[in-house]
């Protein structure tokens, strides 16, 4: 395995005092010795505990998925983590390569990796410093706990977006002490495993956790390789201060095959095009990075600083209508600090948040003629420099105990370079920039201290990256997106029944999308688009029983309806914006022995195809799919699980493309996997 080194010192906080005594560490047996006491945990990263009374503070939609309600099945893909979340639609292209990721519509445009939504990891930047990003290098064997901030909500890590963000918070020597081995076999040829071992001793404690899978994949030539390393080291220094070093690593061979068009998808679902043999299509990323953070705690609140620094190589040979081997080689870093503070103004209470972050990456982009997979004659050569620099601030003041007004500001200076090293068809070198101040004003209600409503008007823009900041004149020139946003929402529990619910409206202007002039298609910024939904998400526990020490049955629900649409576009009038199904459903019944026995069907139901294209004249089937989980907890550190997806072996689009205008020939389609049962066994002492 290529290992690019990095290291990286930074630091990223989520709030106020960082001195709750909550831990989430599963009981291990026997107990370490070295292992903290459950009353300390790491200040630097909370656990999820403390994370879920942080987060509860938001004015708006957001939402946090422990890694227990990941880990008692197959957790192969980022779509695992966020199945259950509303207003959030992940769904694998094949395997782990490339899932779609958006959350209220972002980056429905963007046909391979992901934009508009930011991937953090520990609270550091995953997505590259243009904004660009793909979910191949986060595992979520390495991750305790899940952040969903929607929207202009992700204003606490100084994003302004309008997916928001998405941060994957690492386990630490204190959250999960002790050893761990993790075995999952199953279907197509898939095999995973996990070692992690994590410890603490005085002011110091540890955690990595290697894994390493591989799979053959449901479709022709989709073999998949993974290697990944997380880990990271706390050091506690002086009164209430903390330093962690993160480090991480992967290396990752993915085969990929050719979309299809939706009949040949619909009638052998596991077929590639020839193309993808000759052209050896694949995705291979070998990656590296380090961050760090440094918490210190105040008398009222805290101040975290750091930095970070990442490589990444990617070898990318693609063939059919793009025959191209696309290698790049590029280096993201930057630092950033927040502090935060809880004063007494005038006998109420006031919280204060301030940030700036610094991202800046350079990637050499090259491209190649595609011979065989290999790299051919050279056909492009640039430096692609992103700077970027943010500064925000939020205040909310109580203007009564359980009433807060809230409101923020978030400024973005964002630089794009674009250097032609290539001049074989001219000098096609550019640079853009990218200024804005986007504010955001709501309330919130602490109705009881379990129940929440929330309300707020908030802006967001976001710069292109170089993926869509083309070469020709129609594309360097695009424009910002930029949005508006209107939310109302609620949250809580009363008994056995929580919920969690939002309904919101976005203005958006420019928004990144396709058209086709003259026979060549290229990004173009739409004049006028609304995305406008509904979110609505919760569990309830229908049966319960002292009959044997406590058993019960739970429903749990994620539903997303979503409107997005062109507005009176001169082009597409009123059209759908294609991309995402206006009814998504994700449900589960669960029954739970006391004696740590679980199983219960679940469903995935899409009751409406949606379009592909900007002039809607193709688009997906319905489908539901029907899956069932069972599994045992022993008790003494043992758990088994076995995990059934699709049983009913229905074929399906899982995945699309989208065009400005499609036909029946358009090969936009990629289809979801068949029958797959996965069994697992995880043990820790």
């Amino acid at each position: 395995m290529t290992r690019s080194l990095l290291i990286l010192l930074g630091a990223s906080s989520i709030a106020a005092s960082a001195t709750a005594p909550h831990a989430t560490a599963q009981v291990v047996t026997p107990p370490i010795t070295v292992t903290a006491a459950p009353e300390t945990p790491a200040i630097t990263a909370p656990n999820a505990e403390e994370a879920k009374r942080r987060i509860d503070k938001t004015a708006g939609a957001v939402d946090i998925v422990p890694a227990e309600e990941v880990r008692d099945g197959r957790a192969n893909a980022v779509k695992d983590i966020l199945d259950y979340v509303p207003g959030v639609f992940a769904q694998s292209k094949y395997g782990q390569e490339d899932s779609r990721l958006s959350i209220r519509g972002s980056g429905l445009s963007r046909n391979a990796h992901l934009r508009g939504t930011r991937l953090l990891r520990d609270g550091v930047p995953v997505t590259d410093a243009d904004g660009a990003g793909d979910t191949m290098e986060i595992d979520p064997l390495a991750i305790d706990y899940t952040e969903i901030y929607k929207g202009a909500n992700a204003l606490q890590y100084g994003a302004s977006l309008l997916g928001g963000a998405v941060n994957f918070v690492s386990p630490t020597g204190r959250s999960q002490p002790g050893f761990l081995l993790r075995q999952e076999f199953g279907s197509f040829g898939s095999m995973r495993s996990q070692f992690g071992a994590g410890g603490a001793s005085g002011n110091y404690d540890y955690y990595i956790t290697p894994t390493y899978s591989i799979a053959d994949g449901f479709r022709d030539h989709t073999d998949q390789y993974y290697r990944r390393l997380n880990g990271n080291i706390g050091l506690r220094f002086g009164d209430g201060a903390e330093t962690r070093f993160f480090l991480s690593a992967a290396d990752i061979d993915q085969k990929i095959p050719a979309s299809l068009t939706k009949a040949q998808a619909l009638a052998n679902p596991k077929q590639t095009t020839a193309a993808s043999f000759q052209g050896n299509t694949k995705r291979n990323i070998d990656s590296a990075r380090g961050a760090n953070k440094t918490t210190f705690l105040t008398d009222s609140g805290e101040v975290t600083v750091g930095a970070f620094v990442a490589r990444k190589d990617l070898f990318h040979p693609l063939f059919g209508g793009f025959n191209r081997v696309i290698d790049n080689d590029e280096i993201n870093g930057g630092g950033f600090a927040r502090w935060t503070d809880e004063q007494q103004i005038a006998g109420h209470r006031n919280e204060t948040t301030l940030g700036v972050n610094y991202f800046g990456g350079r990637m050499e982009a090259k491209q190649f003629n595609n011979v065989g997979g290999s790299r051919g004659a050279l056909l492009s050569d640039s430096d692609q420099i992103s700077r970027t620099l943010e500064l925000y601030g939020e205040n909310a003041f109580y203007v009564l105990p359980d009433v807060a007004l809230i409101a923020g500001l978030q400024g973005t200076f964002a630089h794009r370079e674009y250097r032609d090293e290539f001049r074989g068809d001219g000098d096609q070198s550019f640079k853009r920039d990218y200024d804005s101040a986007n504010p955001k004003i709501g309330a919130r209600w602490d109705v009881t201290p379990q129940n929440q409503v929330f309300t707020n008007l908030s802006w967001s823009n976001e710069p292109p990256p170089f993926s869509e900041l083309g070469t020709t004149g129609v594309q360097n020139n695009l424009k910002a997106q930029e949005s508006k946003t209107l939310e109302l929402g609620t949250r809580g529990r009363s008994g056995d029944l929580a919920w969690d619910a939002a309904v919101y409206h976005a203005w958006l202007d420019n928004e990144l999308q396709y058209q086709t002039v003259n026979n060549v298609t290229n990004v173009f910024n739409a004049d006028k688009t609304i995305h406008r939904g509904l979110e609505l998400g919760g569990e309830w526990t229908a049966l319960r029983s002292s009959f044997s020490g406590g058993d019960k049955t739970a429903l749990r629900a994620a539903y997303t309806f979503s409107d997005f649409r062109f507005d009176n576009d001169r082009v597409y009038r009123n059209n759908d914006i294609p991309g995402a199904p206006r009814h998504y459903l994700r449900a589960e019944l669960r029954y739970s022995h006391a004696s740590g026995w679980y199983a219960g069907p679940n469903v995935e139901w899409v009751p409406q195809g949606y379009y592909v294209d900007n002039t809607n004249s193709l688009k997906t089937d319905p489908y539901a799919l029907l899956g069932a989980k069972t599994g045992y907890d022993f008790g003494n550190g043992m758990k088994v699980f076995l995990d059934g997806r699709n049983l009913l072996d229905k074929t399906y689009i899982s995945n699309t493309s989208v065009a400005a205008s499609a036909t029946a020939g358009s090969a936009l389609f990629n289809p979801g996997d068949g029958r797959a049962v996965y069994v697992g066994a995880e043990f820790r002492w």
